[in-house]
Order: C-alpha cells, then structure tokens, then sequence
C-alpha cells in the first residue's frame, strides 16, 4: 500500500500537508498511519482536509486521499470519491460518477455506498429512478445493520412502495433504526409509539432525535409535539424550537427574519 501512496503522489502534486504546527496526538496519528499506506486512516485524513478545524480545509486533497483508497478497493474510499462527485468537493459534480462511485462501494462491501446509491436510485438522482432496485439497497444494507437503511426499509414497508405493505414489520424495523442511533428512524418510531399510546416511550426517542435532527425533522417533532398539548414535554418543545432557531427557521417552517 504504501507503494500506492508513493506512486500516485509521484505522479501528480501532493496534497497538501496541514499547515498546523502541532496536531492533536488522535490526528497526527490519523496523518501518520495514512503516509503509510493503512486504509481507514486514509480515508480518515481525507475527512479531516474535508472538515476540521485542525487544519486548513482542503477538499482537493481529500479527494486525492479517497482515490488512493479506492484505487486499493477499499469500499470507503469509493463512498467518500462518490460524496466528492455528489456535491462537488474538490471537484466539479458529476451525480454519474457519483452513483459509478457508490456502486462501486457496494460491491466492495461498504454498507454507506449502498446507502447512498439507494437514495440516488430512489429519487432518480443521476440516473432514472428505479424503486425496486432502490428496495433491494436498502434491504439488503438493513440487513448488514445500518442504521439509515434500516429506516428507509421500513417507509417501504410502512408505504407498501414495491413490496406488500406490513405495519407490523416497518414498526420493527423503525425500533430497531431507532435502536442504531438514526435520529429519523427515532423520530418515526416515536410517532409509531404515540400512534400506539406509548407518549412517555415515545418522549424518550425524541429527546434522542433532537441532538442531531435536521430541519425536516425538527418542523415534524414540533407539529408533533404541539399537538401532544400538556401530554407532550414543554421542555423538549421548547430545546425543538431553540435548534429551529438556530437555523433560522420558525416553527411554521418560514424562514425566521434577522434581528
């Protein structure tokens, strides 16, 4: 591997190294074990140029490291080379490349490819969309335990999109993305539970969700919860409408005007 590194820096400029005097022990370890040749911490470091606040951002770089990766058919490489083409890191987009990327990571085995290809596949993103095709991504990587697959698995199910529809099952799966740690899975699980008379249970799994919910989500918790009135948990409407906030966005989803 470390031949790998050496003849793809050889041959084009190096990515450029942080210009941090000194990097945390945890990093500078990350730096070393990718210089020579270690798979994760390769990818690792081309996440850390991506977004860290130990050294300067450099997207071109982590593009660089990621193709190396993928070069060893290391299936993380792939996915992170297909987020790159996705949303234009260090490059210019390019959704094909993207999904060529991320199918790439599926067959090497890594469970976030097969996400990421399934969502492109679901919403025709670089390609027709193809929702049994999409079923089968997100099927098969809940089934390897991925969290966000698990909960998509379950909208199928829960929708009857492709498949016979099974509340019963789509419920499981949601408990157990819920149980992985996917805030929209802990979000629909819980709206599962106050459906089935569960609010206390079902206040547990939001008090999860809104540490790391986006704004779709957070808007759904507070209708939710707002509609709970005193069964609800003031203080958990009141942390939804603080992030909501945060972002900029009022509770009605509008954007909130600068003070």
């Amino acid at each position: 591997m470390k031949r790998i590194v050496r003849k793809f820096l050889g041959r084009k400029a190096r990515p450029r190294r942080p210009e941090a005097p000194v990097l945390p022990p945890q990093i500078e370890e990350i730096r070393q074990g990718a210089l020579k040749g270690q798979h994760l911490q390769i990818v690792q470091w081309g996440q850390v140029l991506l977004d860290s606040v130990h050294v300067p951002r450099d997207p071109a770089g982590a593009l660089d490291w990621f193709t190396i990766a993928a070069s060893a058919g290391f299936g993380p490489g792939h996915n992170m080379r297909g987020r790159c083409f996705q949303f234009g890191w260090g490059c210019e987009k390019d959704l094909q490349q993207a999904a060529q990327c991320y199918a790439a990571a599926a067959a090497a085995g890594d469970e976030w490819g097969r996400y990421n290809l399934g969502i492109l596949t679901m919403r025709g993103i670089g390609m027709d969309a193809d929702l049994p095709r999409a079923l089968d991504l997100f099927r098969a990587a809940a089934g390897h335990g991925h969290a966000k697959s698990m909960n998509l698995y379950a909208r199928f199910l829960e929708e009857g999109w492709v498949v016979s529809q099974d509340r019963a099952a789509a419920l499981d799966w949601y408990r157990k993305s819920a149980e992985g740690g996917d805030y929209r899975g802990q979000h629909n699980y819980a709206t599962a539970l106050v459906d089935a008379g569960k609010t206390e249970e079902a206040l547990g799994w939001w008090r999860q969700a809104v540490v790391d919910a986006t704004s779709d989500i957070l808007l759904a918790m507070d209708q939710k919860l707002t509609a709970l009135g005193p069964k609800g948990d003031a203080d958990l409407l009141e942390r939804v409408r603080a992030r909501l906030k945060e972002m900029g966005i009022s509770p009605s989803g509008e954007a909130v005007s600068a003070q």
